[in-house]
Order: structure tokens, then sequence, then C-alpha cells
């Protein structure tokens, strides 16, 4: 379950620096929303599936609570489900 979270972690790491640092900027700068609409849903979905997967591996009891309150809050902070995949992913394979 640890690999199919690590996959997760990474795709929606991925989709929320492309929708905050190219789409948004795009959209206000260039007054194009084209990219918001077109990153903004498989993000959505990615973040949705990391909260799923971590409550129900959490539920598992693989973490610690303050590792658990980290692997969440790193869900809306960017770049840091990578830091998060370093620190508590890669090491629980």
């Amino acid at each position: 379950m640890i690999k199919s979270f690590r996959i997760v972690a990474l795709f929606e790491g991925i989709s929320y620096v492309l929708l905050l640092f190219i789409a948004v900027p795009i959209k206000y700068l260039l007054d194009d929303p084209q990219f918001v609409k077109l990153l903004g849903l498989p993000h959505g979905i990615w973040f949705v599936l990391y909260i799923v997967l971590a409550l129900y591996i959490n539920a598992e009891g693989k973490w610690s609570p303050k590792a658990f309150r980290e692997i969440l809050l790193a869900s809306i902070i960017p770049f840091a489900t990578f830091y998060i995949d370093y620190k508590y992913l890669r090491t629980a394979d």
C-alpha cells in the first residue's frame, strides 16, 4: 500500500506545482484560464486519493500521530509531498 501511496503522492505533488506555478500565473497574467481547467480536475483527483490513502494507511497503524499530521499537511504545501516521500515513504517499503 505504501508503494501506491508513493505514486499518488508523486502525481499529487507534480500536479499541484504545475497548477500553482504554471497554470495560475498564465490565468492571471495572460488572462487564459485554459490551463487551470486542464490541470484542476486531475489535481483534485490526486489530492483526494492522497488524503484517502493517507487515512487508510494511518488506520493500519503505520505512522505516529506527528508523522500523520505532517503527511496530511504536505498535501497543501507546494513541494512538501516530495519531502514526505523522502522522510517517511521511501524507507517504509
